[in-house]
């Protein structure tokens, strides 16, 4: 178990690879293009979600590991997986993948401070906080450096990032199994004995993180591609990174934690397609 931990940083530095070479200086640029829209997403994602999972972490009791670990889910950004989801749904595509790029690098700042608050309230100040400055410094290192690296490549040997894609693709999603048998193997005690409660409280944030998002754009009057973008973004969670960030030493260094970014991911595909058939649902005839 121990040479598992070891790899945790190594895991975490291909998965912000692998994000990276999907993403060009252009998509930070577009900001400009669609500035509502993007405000509207980074409101979701910085302050409706946030207040939304912590009312669910109190609301269903959750122990004090499973409440951080459902706050640092929801902490955590999107990643390409919202891009293909989006496509899928008829959204605007190229405003998930701005959205990807502006939350990926907003996290290095909002991520610390929503788990440094959150180990606080439902841990104890009286607890030493993992997460404080030289963590966060770390999480620097093995977040923006390979996104920054990734990128790089991308604009420096494109054809190269074009092939470099498809095997990182696939190499993070291994890594996520193996991070999913890491949760499950180390905190699988803490697993079956609360499966119903977290269970029923990861769905739920599911399904609300996708319809804030939705209704906050539609309220705005953004029309129906960007209000799908942004739920999607607000909705999907980069499950391998907070799970990551969950079990490495260097960071949390808690399985327990990493027991809701687990059990997302393995609800967020159903619950994100069913979302995408029920906004495209052709209107019956005289409704």
């Amino acid at each position: 178990m121990s040479s598992l931990n070891s790899l945790l940083p190594i895991a975490l530095v291909i998965i912000m690879l692998g994000l990276g070479l999907s993403l060009t200086g252009a998509d930070f640029r577009r900001v400009l293009e669609q500035p509502r829209s993007v405000v509207v997403a980074l409101l979701c994602q910085v302050l409706l979600l946030p207040a939304v999972c912590f009312g669910l972490a109190v609301g269903f009791g959750l122990l004090p590991e499973l409440a951080v670990g459902l706050m640092l889910l929801a902490a955590s950004p999107g990643g390409p997986i919202a891009n293909i989801f989006s496509h899928l749904s008829k959204g605007d595509v190229a405003l998930n993948i701005t959205l990807t790029a502006v939350n990926s690098l907003l996290s290095l700042f909002t991520l610390p401070l929503v788990v440094n608050l959150s180990l606080a309230y439902f841990i104890g100040e009286g607890r030493d906080v993992p997460l404080q400055f030289a963590k966060i410094i770390q999480v620097f290192l093995f977040v923006l450096v390979p996104v920054a690296v990734g990128m790089g490549v991308r604009r420096r040997w494109p054809m190269l990032a074009q092939r470099l894609d498809r095997p990182v693709r696939l190499l993070s999603i291994v890594v996520l199994a193996l991070m999913f048998a890491l949760v499950f193997v180390t905190a699988r005690v803490a697993l079956m004995a609360n499966l119903t409660t977290v269970g029923s409280a990861v769905l739920v944030f599911n399904v609300l993180s996708l319809s804030v998002g939705y209704a906050v754009a539609v309220m705005v009057k953004l029309k129906k591609p960007q209000a799908i973008s942004i739920a999607l973004e607000v909705g999907i969670h980069n499950a391998a990174l907070a799970i990551t960030i969950a079990l490495s030493p260097q960071l949390l260094g808690n399985p327990t934690m990493g027991i809701p970014p687990m059990i997302y991911g393995l609800t967020m595909v159903v619950t994100a397609l069913g979302f995408g058939l029920l906004v495209n649902r052709r209107p019956r005839a005289g409704s």
